[in-house]
């Protein structure tokens, strides 16, 4: 892929407090985003308008826990209390339903109704943005003077 295409949001809940659903949609006409069912972040495939799409490569699924205070946290400002260390991801009900490489028979996420978001997701989409999304590559003038082409084609 490209890169350099991040966001950042301040979640409406402390994400340390308890689970979450974190799900990832991934299909041939986008990549949404969730936390607990709520859209946060949508991709659409736009490769007839030439902006490129990650829908030649095999998907592979990575955890890590890095020091990201530089850039990930309001731009290096909040710094990481390391007295809170060690620090500790856990996952609890994880799941991935995929296809190998080879085509697959039952793909439920290609079904037109996985295509777009609807109406009720499209407003939860914009109340994310509107208030808890701290940062998008779309609107950094000084990293982007001309905003890549997909800003103007995702919702």
């Amino acid at each position: 892929g490209i890169g350099n295409r991040e966001q950042r949001l301040k979640l409406w809940f402390d994400p340390t407090a308890d689970f979450h659903n974190y799900s990832i949609l991934w299909n041939q006409k986008q990549i949404v985003f969730w936390i607990d069912s709520v859209p946060i972040r949508v991709f659409k495939n736009n490769v007839a308008a030439g902006v490129p799409y990650p829908n030649k490569r095999p998907m592979k699924i990575i955890s890590t826990l890095w020091n990201g205070e530089d850039w990930a946290t309001d731009g290096g400002r909040v710094k990481i209390d390391w007295n809170d260390a060690p620090f500790i991801a856990s996952y609890q009900s994880f799941e991935v339903d995929a296809c190998s490489s080879s085509p697959c028979v039952n793909d439920w996420w290609d079904r037109s109704k996985f295509q777009r978001l609807n109406q009720h997701q499209l407003r939860q989409l914009e109340w994310v943005r509107k208030n808890y999304m701290t940062y998008d590559y779309c609107h950094d003038a000084s990293r982007y003077p001309t905003p890549p082409r997909e800003c103007a084609l995702n919702p």
